[in-house]
C-alpha cells in the first residue's frame, strides 16, 4: 500500500500537503475497486470452481460469492473501523463508518471509496482461504467463520500494517498491496482449517481430477485482470507509481506462466493449462508486495521465481507436509506470499530507494512482519474456526454428504461439464 513506499522516503503514510480531492484520482480509483470487486464472485469462483470435482463446483463458488457477501457486510459494519480507527493493537471509533460523509476524504479520493476499496481486499482475503477447505466443510460454517474471520483476523493485521498509526507490531515491512496482510494471511488460515477438518475421506485414495481446465483459465485471466486494480489501485491516486505498479504486475504475472510451465515440463514432460493458470496467479501473488517499489527487471524474477516455487509447493512440498488444503491455497498464496515479502526488500528501483535504504534492515522488518502474520493468523483462525463450528453443531460435513456432494445435497442444485 502507499504506506510502505512513502515509508521510503521517509513521509507519513497517507499523509498529504492537503487533503483536496482530485477528480482524476478519484475516477481512477472507482475503476480499481471495480477491477478488484470483479476477483471474487468472477475470478477466483472460477478458478476455485474449475479446480474442484464436478460434484462440489457450485459449493465452491457459492464460497467464494459467499465469503464476498458476508466480508462486505462485516467490513462496513466493524471491519473498517478495526482495520483503519484510532489505536494502537485495533482500530475504533468507525463502527458503522460513524463520522464518514460525502465529503470525508482519504488523501485525494473520498473516504468512502476508500472503504469500498479495503472492503474488496478483505473479502477476497477469507474467500483465498476458502480454497483449502473446500469439499468437507459445512457452508453455514464457513459463512459464520468468513464474517468472524474478517474481524478478528483480517482486520487487525491491516491495521498493524496500513492503518498509518504508529502501532506497537508495526515492523516498518513493505507491504504495497497485500503480499503479507491478504495473501499470506489467507493462505495460514485456510491451511490450519485444512488440518482442523481432516482429509476429505478419499483423499489418496482415488484420482480427485478438476471439474474443468477451462473454468480454470478463464477464472485466472479474470484474476489477472482485476489485479490490476488490486496493485495499481494500491497507490491510491492516479500517478507513475500506480502506472509502474501496473506494468510489473502485467510481466510478474506472465513470468509466473513461464516458471511454472517451464518446471513442469523439465518434470513431467507437459505443460497444462491449469498449471500455466496456477502459475499466472503465482506471479501475481509473488509481486503483489513489491509492486509500488521494484522495476520490470526485480519483476522478471519476482514472478519467475513466484511461478517456479509455487509448482515446489504444490507438486513436491504438499505431499510432505500430508494436509488435505483442497486448493493448494496455502502452497500458492501463502508459500508465494512468503517470497514476495522477501523479495521485496531485495528487488527495489532506484526510484523507490531512499538514500539511507538498508536491505539488511528492511529483510529483519520483512521477516519480523512474516513471523507475526503466520502466528497471530495461525492461533486466532484456529479460535475463530472452533466458534463457528460450535455455532453450527460441527464444522465437517457428514460421510453420507461428502461422498454424494454438496452440490446436491446443500445447495440442491447440480453443474453441467465444461
Amino acid at each position: 500500500m502507499k504506506k510502505f513506499f512513502l515509508a521510503l522516503l521517509a513521509l507519513p503514510t497517507f499523509a498529504f500537503a492537503e487533503d483536496t480531492l482530485n477528480s482524476g484520482d478519484t475516477a481512477w480509483m472507482l475503476v480499481a475497486t471495480a477491477f478488484v470487486m470483479l476477483m471474487t464472485p468472477a475470478g477466483l469462483a472460477l478458478f476455485y470452481g474449475g479446480l474442484t470435482r464436478s460434484k462440489n463446483v457450485l459449493n465452491t463458488i457459492g464460497m467464494s460469492l459467499g465469503a464476498y457477501a458476508v466480508g462486505t457486510l462485516v467490513w462496513v459494519l466493524i471491519g473498517y473501523s478495526v482495520a483503519f480507527g484510532d489505536g494502537d493493537l485495533i482500530g475504533t471509533g468507525k463502527v458503522m463508518l460513524s463520522g464518514i460523509t460525502n465529503e470525508s476524504l482519504t488523501g485525494s479520493i473520498p473516504e468512502l471509496l476508500f472503504v469500498a476499496f479495503q472492503g474488496t481486499f478483505a473479502a477476497i482475503a477469507v474467500a483465498i482461504a476458502s480454497g483449502s477447505m473446500i469439499e468437507r466443510v459445512k457452508f453455514s460454517t464457513f459463512l459464520i467463520f468468513a464474517a468472524l474471520w474478517v474481524v478478528v483476523v483480517y482486520a487487525p493485521i491491516t491495521h498493524w500494517a496500513w492503518s498509518g498509526n504508529s502501532t506497537t507490531l508495526n515492523f516498518g515491512e513493505m507491504d504495497f498491496a497485500g503480499g503479507t496482510v491478504v495473501h499470506l494471511n489467507a493462505g495460514v488460515a485456510g491451511f490450519v482449517v485444512a488440518m482442523i477438518l481432516g482429509r476429505r475421506k478419499d483423499y489418496g485414495k482415488v484420482a480427485i481430477k478438476p471439474f474443468s481446465p477451462i473454468l480454470v483459465a478463464l477464472g485466472a485471466a479474470l484474476l489477472w485482470f482485476g489485479w490490476f486494480g488490486f496493485n495499481a489501485g494500491s497507490q491510491v491516486a492516479s500517478d507513475g507509481t500506480a502506472a509502474s505498479a501496473f506494468l510489473v504486475t502485467n510481466v510478474a504475472a506472465s513470468l509466473g506462466v513461464i516458471g511454472w510451465v517451464l518446471v513442469e515440463w523439465i518434470v513431467y514432460k507437459k505443460a497444462t493449462i491449469i498449471g500455466g493458470a496456477s502459475g499466472a496467479v503465482a506471479g501475481l501473488v509473488a509481486i503483489t508486495p513489491a509492486s509500488g517499489s521494484a522495476g520490470v527487471e526485480g519483476a522478471i524474477i519476482i514472478g519467475l521465481v513466484g511461478g517456479i516455487l509455487g509448482f515446489i509447493g504444490v507438486s513436491k512440498l504438499k505431499n510432505m507436509f500430508k494436509v488435505d488444503d483442497s486448493l493448494d491455497a496455502f502452497w500458492i498464496h501463502g508459500l508465494v506470499g512468503i517470497w514476495g515479502s522477501v523479495a521485496t526488500a531485495i528487488f527495489i528501483a532506484d526510484y523507490a530507494m531512499a538514500d539511507d535504504y538498508n536491505m539488511m534492515t528492511q529483510l529483519v522488518a520483512q521477516f519480523s512482519a512474516i513471523g507475526l502474520t503466520i502466528v497471530y493468523s495461525g492461533i486466532a483462525t484456529a479460535v475463530v474456526f472452533f466458534i463457528a463450528s460450535a455455532i453450527t453443531g460441527g464444522g465437517r460435513v457428514d460421510e453420507e454428504t461428502e461422498a454424494r456432494g454438496l452440490d446436491e445435497v446443500v445447495h440442491g442444485e447440480k453443474s453441467i461439464n465444461l
